[in-house]
């Protein structure tokens, strides 16, 4: 049985993108990027909402040329190898490969994908996680937390959902951004 983990790159306020959508505060650097490509390389699969999916289906061609530091060019790799379901209701097609169009969160469906599943699954974007979370599907969550308080936007955690964690593990990093690595009690 395979763990469903959330991680998100969140201000210190808990913000995944600030009032005007904009997420650059949050752009990992080698070493952050490096770490990320770790916790991505032990997942089969992941799960993505519709802009979540938008935002990193760059990663189809980051890394095909050499021209990328090498950190990138391995999550674009890791990203190539996962097999993607998108959640989308206004999405008319996907444009990458390994990746299937749902329509509608199936908690049941992701149940058995767990069940089934030899190595873990990730889930991203805040809406999408808010349902998982919800079912009661999400394992673990690895916050990445960036110094720097935004004062509004896209909550990174979801939203009248209430749960005991236990701390895994923490790291900080030389940018001062701190991972914080929980599993769901």
């Amino acid at each position: 049985m395979s763990k469903l983990i959330y991680a998100a790159l969140t201000s210190l306020d808990g913000y995944i993108e600030d009032a005007d959508g904009r997420f650059d505060w949050a752009t990992p650097d080698a070493e952050v990027h490096s770490f990320v490509n770790d916790i991505e390389a032990t997942m089969g699969s992941h799960l993505y909402g519709r802009r979540m999916y938008e935002t990193l289906a760059v990663w189809q061609d980051v890394g095909t040329t050499p021209d990328v530091h090498p950190a990138e060019a391995e999550y674009g790799k890791l990203w190539r190898d996962l097999d993607k379901v998108v959640y989308s209701r206004t999405l008319d097609k996907i444009w990458t490969p390994r990746t299937r169009l749902e329509r509608d969160f199936d908690a049941n469906a992701v149940r058995r994908l767990k069940d089934e599943a030899d190595r873990d699954i990730g889930v991203s974007g805040p809406g999408l996680a808010q349902h998982a979370f919800a079912a009661g599907l999400v394992d673990e969550i690895h916050l990445f937390v960036y110094p720097v308080i935004v004062g509004g936007g896209k909550a990174a955690l979801p939203r009248k959902v209430k749960l005991q964690l236990e701390l895994l593990s923490e790291r900080q990093f030389e940018s001062g951004a701190v991972h914080l690595h929980y599993r769901i009690t």
